[in-house]
């Protein structure tokens, strides 16, 4: 399966552009916000900026949508945009399919509060048509005019995993001739709330993927990473994708997806391959549960340019083998590794595109 195009929104802006400016800045220090009824009162997070999200030509269908959905129809806009195909595409065989750990959690409890508020006849119907897990993907098949199967995946750590399994069958079955596959999540109050009650905050603001913490400290980000899948290598050509397998031959990074949304990280350390370089985004990005789209974009970047970018926080206590940006043989494979709160593992192999089929 080829990644065609891609399209991303997060905290440190909208695009391929904004991420390649991230990977090369790397760490930068997150906002803090205020937090009621937390220990410390305030926590670090990496939020999306409101302007980022102001699009009037890509949102016209979308004015009354909540930032959960505007993140993902525009990281998916995007990806469309980014892959050269829009106007060669049947829409009447483009998929979507949206994957998601929490889901529009701010709107649900913002409908949940319009009831205690207003009762169930005086309700918002708007909050509640936004509610509901699928709001995001109705609302990219409206705006892109995708008229395939639509499809939203949600589980706390590995939709985005599922949401790759079920595109790669779309492919495979002829069901569809592209796929649009992505994660998006949102950092709402409640969440906040929760992070700060239940999560250690980095004190010094950075999330430290090598550290294998039995505590880890996390900054809670936000954002969506949307990709135009499709069988042959086509479009910009990034890379191609498989879901986990055995390691196969020629240069290879792994990407940790350790991002201090777990309470124990320890586990990681079991799952990094023997002479393998590694690196993770996180720091970047923030702690999301759906975060490995984000290492898939990061990783499937490297691939196409052939460039590998520095570890954003390098605390290494384990002294692991780290990506050096430097290192200029062929790079053919990257590994993004995610382990869950159980000490489940899941493998997501991207490949580099042969000079000359892209």
């Amino acid at each position: 399966m080829n990644i065609a195009g891609m399209g991303l929104v997060t905290a440190r802006g909208r695009g391929i552009p904004a991420l390649e400016k991230a990977l090369e800045q790397g760490w930068v220090p997150p906002l803090e916000v205020e937090v009621k009824g937390t220990p410390s009162g305030r926590l670090p997070v990496y939020a999306v900026a409101p302007e980022t999200l102001i699009d009037k030509t890509v949102l016209v269908k979308a004015r009354r949508a909540d930032r959960f959905t505007r993140m993902a129809v525009l990281a998916a806009s995007d990806a469309l945009a980014d892959s050269g195909l829009g106007d060669t595409l049947d829409k009447s065989r483009l998929g979507v399919i949206v994957a998601t750990a929490l889901g529009p959690h701010a709107t649900t409890f913002s409908f949940l509060d319009g009831i205690l508020d207003f009762g169930d006849a005086a309700v918002s119907p708007t909050a509640f048509s936004h509610s509901v897990h699928n709001a995001a993907a109705s609302y990219i098949a409206m705006t892109l005019e995708a008229r395939g199967p639509t499809l939203t995946v949600t589980h706390f750590h590995f939709a985005f995993h599922q949401a790759i399994l079920l595109a790669q069958t779309w492919l495979a079955d002829g069901r569809c001739d592209a796929v649009l596959v992505g994660s998006v999540d949102e950092l709402g109050a409640v969440l906040q709330h929760v992070c700060g009650r239940m999560l250690a905050a980095a004190a010094d603001g950075r999330i430290k993927p090598f550290a294998f913490s039995s505590a880890p400290e996390s900054v809670p980000g936000e954002g969506s990473a949307f990709f135009l899948m499709t069988r042959a290598v086509t479009g910009s050509g990034y890379a191609t994708i498989l879901h986990g397998g055995a390691a196969p031959a020629g240069g290879t990074l792994q990407i940790l997806d350790a991002c201090g949304f777990a309470k124990d990280e320890t586990g990681y350390g079991t799952t990094v391959r023997p002479g393998v370089p590694v690196t993770g985004y996180a720091p970047v990005f923030g702690s999301l549960l759906s975060g490995t789209a984000f290492h898939v974009a990061a990783g499937a970047l490297m691939l196409k340019q052939q460039k590998r970018y520095a570890a954003p926080v390098q605390d290494n206590p384990h002294g692991l083998p780290l990506g050096d940006p430097n290192d200029l043989t062929p790079l053919d494979h990257v590994l993004c590794t995610r382990m869950d709160w159980g000490g489940r593992v899941q493998e997501l192999w991207l490949a580099r595109i042969p000079v000359g089929r892209a």
